[in-house]
């Protein structure tokens, strides 16, 4: 009896030392949320112009073009999912290729203001979220864009159709969560600068390519032309517009993220 009331206290006490570590934890982890919200120091200069010219690396070269463009690839997709949710149209799956091409498949009316708004979201997507994450980092709201990277990515998660597309949506993700909750605030930085970087800049490319394609006579069924098929209103003007938001975002996102 002796030896149970002892292992009983034993067990009290332990239950007694452990609620405030963990109160302590908990408080510690919503603190580190809160704050997140409220506005990160600006970084060191260097780090604008490193990061930038990291995401001219990726964007540029042939070789690195072909891996980093299935970052574009997420965002481009994932910006017909979301205008498609948001028009009303019920999607069914996106799926990405090793290739670097994507697929996003909706269900709704086949013509109307939400088909051509979710099939023009797509080569637009990339830039202006890179405005927006622009937008972000130049009030100082680092890890909110970091959060707000992660959540985006898990909800595209759940819509993946196939293992390639599972592969690097988690991956992706998982890289801007633990940027966000382990890293300090200077790699916090470095990793939303470039970014936000690499989508501004390599949401010029895919217009040139898709451009270049068709001159060759190919990518007959991209965006622009089921929008001329939706619209009347020719491809190559559609093919302009993406150039002028992708060129425009640019431009705007750039002058904000080196403080202009």
């Amino acid at each position: 009896m002796n030896a149970s009331l002892s292992t009983v206290t034993y067990a009290v006490q332990d239950v007694h030392t452990a609620l405030p570590a963990a109160a302590a934890s908990a408080s510690s982890l919503w603190d580190r949320f809160v704050d997140g919200f409220g506005g990160q120091p600006d970084p060191d200069a260097w780090v604008v112009f490193v990061t930038a010219a990291l995401a001219l690396a990726a964007v540029l070269p042939a070789g690195a073009w072909r891996i980093a463009r299935n970052a574009v690839t997420i965002t481009h997709e994932g910006g017909h999912g979301l205008v498609a949710v948001l028009t009303g149209r019920r999607l069914d799956g996106i799926r990405l290729h090793s290739d670097t091409s994507g697929l996003t498949v909706s269900r709704g009316r086949p013509t109307g203001p939400g088909m051509v708004l979710t099939a023009f979201a797509g080569y637009t997507a990339p830039p202006l979220i890179g405005l927006g994450g622009a937008a972000l980092l130049a009030t100082g709201h680092i890890r909110v864009l970091l959060w707000v990277a992660t959540a985006l990515l898990l909800i595209m998660l759940v819509m993946i159709r196939n293992a390639y597309g599972v592969l690097t949506v988690f991956v992706t993700g998982g890289a801007f969560l633990l940027v966000s909750w382990l890293a300090g605030p200077q790699v916090q930085a470095v990793f939303a600068y470039t970014a936000v970087w690499f989508l501004l800049i390599g949401g010029v490319r895919p217009a040139f390519e898709l451009q270049g394609r068709r001159r060759r006579g190919g990518a007959r069924d991209s965006d622009a032309d089921q929008l001329a098929r939706l619209t009347g209103v020719a491809a190559g003007l559609w093919l302009f517009v993406f150039h002028v938001i992708a060129l425009a975002s640019l431009i705007g996102g750039g002058s904000w993220l080196f403080g202009l």
